[in-house]
């Protein structure tokens, strides 16, 4: 088989399959935009309740040029990364004692199934008015939400790793470093990955949450001062504004599980 050739049609396949995935989405998001606009022409209805994309546009250029908008972005994008470092920290480490005992698991695990079933809404004015309407409170509640479904996952592919090889690492007299090194994480991490995925996205959600409850600054603050002037383009802009930080974070979350996980490609 001329090897050539082989690299030829997979190189061919990969370029047809990057057209698909650009021109898919952008044609799907035209066709949106053309519905809203036609939606907003023949309703009749008011620009605060429904306003066009094109005046969306026009108020997103006017917050960019004044700076609010950049300012109240980095202000979100902050408590997202902490809460979401703090959370996916936290989450890993007790998630690791969890897979490794069972005991352990039997402690804890009334208390986070408990957790979980109080929704974030309820507990962020608790957190608030404990806390105050800083920085901390909207990071701890961006942790929270992240924290569950990561430690899920984590012990998930912490106890999907193969007796087997554990038995085999052992048997060579790794140390406990050395399992956890070449054996634990590299099985554990594509489903660990999964889980930073969900985490990633939910963390935007965390953190405009806080800010809906009390803050002076970020898209949350910024919703509901638009929401309060019935700037509707504005809550608009702010909307699609934390579309593009989940994205982003969900990107970068892709991007770090093909580097990772690049190994498992080889393979097959």
């Amino acid at each position: 088989m001329d090897l050539n050739l082989v690299r030829k049609f997979g190189n061919l396949d990969r370029h047809d399959h990057w057209k698909n995935s650009f021109w898919i989405p952008l044609v799907t998001v035209l066709l949106a935009l053309l519905g809203w606009q036609a939606l907003a022409y023949f309703s009749g209805l008011p620009e605060f309740i429904l306003p066009a994309p094109l005046l969306v546009w026009e108020r997103f250029l006017s917050a960019l040029a004044d700076g609010s908008l950049i300012r109240h972005t980095l202000a979100t994008l902050e408590e997202v990364l902490l809460g979401l470092l703090a959370g996916t920290v936290f989450a890993t480490l007790i998630g690791y004692r969890i897979a490794k005992s069972r005991t352990f698991e039997r402690l804890v695990s009334p208390f986070l199934v408990a957790s979980q079933a109080v929704p974030i809404v309820a507990i962020a004015p608790l957190l608030v008015i404990w806390f105050g309407p800083g920085l901390f409170s909207k990071a701890l509640i961006c942790g929270l939400i992240v924290f569950f479904p990561v430690l899920v996952n984590t012990v998930v592919g912490l106890r999907a790793v193969p007796r087997a090889l554990g038995e085999l690492m052992h048997s060579l007299r790794a140390s406990r470093w050395q399992v956890l090194r070449y054996l634990e994480i590299p099985a554990a991490l594509p489903i660990f990955l999964g889980g930073l995925r969900i985490g990633a996205t939910l963390s935007v959600i965390g953190g405009v949450v806080g800010e809906l409850i009390g803050a002076d600054e970020g898209l949350g603050f910024l919703i509901n001062v638009a929401r309060g002037q019935y700037d509707t383009a504005m809550v608009f802009v702010a909307i699609f504004t934390l579309i593009a930080l989940a994205l982003a974070l969900y990107g970068i979350i892709v991007l770090l599980e093909k580097r990772f996980l690049a190994w498992q490609e080889t393979q097959t």
